[in-house]
């Protein structure tokens, strides 16, 4: 069954959608207001905000700078084989570090054109905030693209302190 849940946040309020496990709910998407792509919530699905208390909790202790690494449940089914390889290497960047679109191409394996690809599979990503692609940056140093938009983008890095330019 999908459940769902609205939760207040710097950002707007986060539209937290999963499906229920035995252990829980493994979140499925995390959307925030306007963003491109975003969930909508559908009929069938259940609003349940005490299932996603913990992620809630999470949540609050991150944008409080007291959380530097999410400890959720998610499913792994959503998107292709090469977008799940680049949502892997996007956990791996660490809170308070940025990695350039070409690096994140490297580590998966597609060089060159590749770039495009990652780029694509970046703005994909149905997990903003606990999947940090708001790490990834141009070979610049500046800011490029994010689905919930460069402002909310530049206001997560500041908030890890880490290095980006505008």
């Amino acid at each position: 069954m999908t459940i769902y849940a609205t939760v207040d946040s710097p950002l707007g309020e986060l539209l937290l959608v999963g499906e229920e496990t035995t252990g829980g709910v493994a979140l499925t998407s995390l959307s925030l207001p306007g963003q491109k792509g975003a969930a909508v919530v559908q009929d069938g699905w259940v609003r349940a905000p005490e299932a996603f208390a913990g992620v809630t909790a999470q949540l609050r202790e991150y944008f409080a700078g007291r959380l530097t690494r999410f400890d959720i449940e998610y499913t792994d089914g959503a998107g292709t084989d090469f977008q799940r390889r680049v949502w892997s290497a996007l956990d791996a960047v660490p809170y308070g570090e940025t990695v350039s679109y070409g690096q994140i191409a490297e580590r998966v394996g597609s060089t060159g054109a590749g770039v495009r690809a990652v780029g694509t599979a970046i703005g994909r990503n149905p997990l903003l905030v606990v999947r940090p692609c708001h790490r990834v940056i141009g070979s610049d140093g500046a800011l490029r693209g994010y689905a919930g938009g460069l402002e909310r983008k530049e206001r997560l890095l500041r908030l890890e302190g880490a290095p980006a330019v505008r």
